[in-house]
């Protein structure tokens, strides 16, 4: 068995079997590539089905010296999953990687931005430029509404029911969900859509996107990051920032305003509620002040 090939069945079964969406198809396959393109490099010629334990052992040696504990563990992970593809399909008994650890991680606190940030950032759009009116709408958006960007440049205009007050958004694993869209994003993502938006002329397959390039075609995930990066640098924002950092942003300053918990999990998406109990950890004095001023043992 080969390993293109065997990659290239993995992936459907992610696609087909898994329901996952192209993104994370992408990640997993890197996982393997990158194995694949080490035995290249060392001039082993393993099939997935022969490669041993101590093989691997000794990839992960290796590429715990260039990458950090969280991108380590993440390989690890990654690679977990095909072989435990192959034992599912009969190739394989058992997992080599079964007995090797991820490196122990702590719990990583997303960044932030505070309110006065956000405010910078989109302070730093010029207003005057093409793009300015929808780079706006876009931050707005983000912030707003707890997007991830993949869901952000995947909205599509019969997705805003903006009478009602939501939007629905398709998020990992084509799950939708309806989200709350307040006043000031409905406003900017009007604005947008009815002084500059209507004047593009737009590629017969986007019609129905909301936000696109300069060329009538849905952004790209990579757009997005460098209008954030591009706009953090001109508000002279230090912070290590990405379209995600609206996301937690949005999440935080809901928690901190009293915000139930299990509401910010159906806005953003979440499963489990374990994943949004991270914002909780976030702003300590700020749960201390909420004990301090409600809980009557003070």
């Amino acid at each position: 068995m080969k390993w293109l090939q065997t990659l290239k069945d993995y992936q459907n079964y992610l696609r087909l079997e898994r329901g996952l969406s192209e993104n994370s198809i992408i990640n997993y396959s890197l996982d393997v590539k990158k194995l694949m393109r080490w035995l290249e490099t060392n001039e082993m010629d393993i099939s997935p089905l022969s490669i041993s334990e101590e093989t691997l052992q000794q990839f992960i040696y290796e590429i715990a010296k260039k990458v950090n504990p969280r991108s380590q563990s993440r390989l690890i992970s990654g690679l977990k999953g095909f072989f435990n593809y192959l034992i599912f399909e009969d190739y394989r008994k058992t997992n080599p990687l079964e007995l090797i650890e991820s490196p122990k991680l702590g719990r990583k606190l997303p960044d932030t931005l505070a309110v006065e940030e956000i405010d910078a950032l989109i302070s730093a759009i010029d207003l005057s430029s093409k793009q300015g009116e929808r780079n706006r709408a876009i931050l707005e958006t983000l912030y707003g509404c707890g997007l991830r960007v993949s869901e952000l440049t995947n909205l599509k205009i019969s997705d805003l029911f903006f009478e009602e007050g939501f939007i629905k958004v398709t998020g990992k694993g084509d799950k939708q969900r309806l989200v709350p869209i307040g006043p000031t994003t409905e406003k900017y993502i009007n604005i947008y859509r009815k002084e500059v938006r209507i004047h593009q002329e737009i590629d017969s397959m986007a019609k129905d996107t909301v936000f696109l390039n300069q060329h009538g075609r849905p952004l790209t995930r990579a757009m997005i990051f460098t209008i954030v990066k591009r706009l953090a640098e001109k508000a002279g924002i230090r912070k290590t920032i990405s379209p995600h950092t609206f996301r937690h942003s949005f999440a935080t300053h809901l928690l901190e305003n009293g915000a139930d918990l299990r509401a910010i999990q159906q806005m953003l998406g979440h499963e489990s509620i374990t994943t949004t109990e991270i914002y909780t950890h976030i702003d300590r004095k700020h749960l201390t002040e909420v004990i301090n001023r409600y809980h009557p043992r003070k």
